[in-house]
């Protein structure tokens, strides 16, 4: 079985079919789907998504694309959302992590002052947050990673991981010895993604996780370019073929690091 460790499931690009969507990523041995929130007028419809299934899960978190357009009191909102989630059991039980959240370097806007000050109040704050409530994280790390680094040493988390995977393999030796998984997905699937094929390979099995980032990254295979939950497994037949490994393997560790990555992630099956 596998586990999308990221997908955006209630995106406007899936024109309200994600149940669907969900339903064929089951079909072909997807048990379960962690989908980020990105900005807190997202949060409800996450949670009441995830709620329809018992295969979903949600975290909530202000991503750094949508820090522009937030304010100070979405952090606040943010923490006391979680507090309440946490103290009710049936939506506690899907609650498994604060994201998505980070930084992003790349867009030119986002790393002039003021905007990129920002960022790292927002990501600072959040990263509080998880701490307080022990909760992990979902990094988005994007042109930022010695940055994204840097806070997670000022402020530390209990584990998470870190989404989109593209740096060094030394800055993924940094996360991995904090304690974090890296993620990959359909980028991983592109011959020319050569920094990627070669970290797939490079690292230990143990300290990777899956995920299709759907409807974005979509694997070489997607005419439409519209990504979707159910291409997980072809995605780790991807990884397994760079590893000379069999796809049982990459499967069974896969879903194992995103456990214990996220441990409030509990399938309802272990088959």
């Amino acid at each position: 079985m596998w586990i999308d460790s990221h997908c955006h499931l209630d995106a406007s690009e899936f024109n309200g079919q994600a149940l669907q969507l969900a339903d064929d990523a089951r079909q072909k041995g997807v048990r379960a789907i962690v989908i980020p929130a990105v900005h807190r007028q997202q949060f409800a419809q996450v949670i009441e998504l995830a709620m329809q299934r018992e295969d979903c899960f949600f975290a909530l978190g202000i991503h750094p694309l949508f820090v522009a357009t937030s304010k100070e009191e979405d952090l606040v909102f943010l923490r006391s959302e979680l507090m309440r989630l946490l103290s009710e059991p049936t939506l506690g039980r899907r609650l498994v992590a604060v994201g998505e959240i980070g930084l992003d370097f790349f867009v030119p806007e986002l790393k002039q002052t003021p905007l990129r000050e920002k960022q790292e109040f927002f990501y600072r704050e959040q990263l509080k947050i998880a701490r307080d409530l022990s909760l992990p994280v979902i990094l988005h790390v994007r042109q930022a990673q010695d940055q994204i680094l840097k806070y997670l040493r000022q402020i530390p988390v209990t584990s998470g991981i870190a989404h989109a995977f593209n740096g060094s393999l030394q800055q993924a030796e940094r996360f991995i010895a904090m304690g974090f998984k890296l993620g990959f997905g359909g980028a991983m699937t592109y011959t020319r993604a050569l920094q990627i094929r070669r970290l797939a390979t490079q690292l230990p099995l143990e300290t990777i996780v899956l995920e299709t980032d759907a409807p974005d990254i979509a694997p070489s295979w997607c005419d439409t370019g519209l990504n979707t939950p159910d291409q997980l497994g072809a995605i780790g037949a991807v990884l397994a073929d760079l590893r000379s490994s069999s796809v049982e393997l990459i499967a069974h560790h896969t879903t194992q690091n995103v456990l214990a990555a996220l441990p409030r992630l509990q399938l309802l099956s272990s088959d």
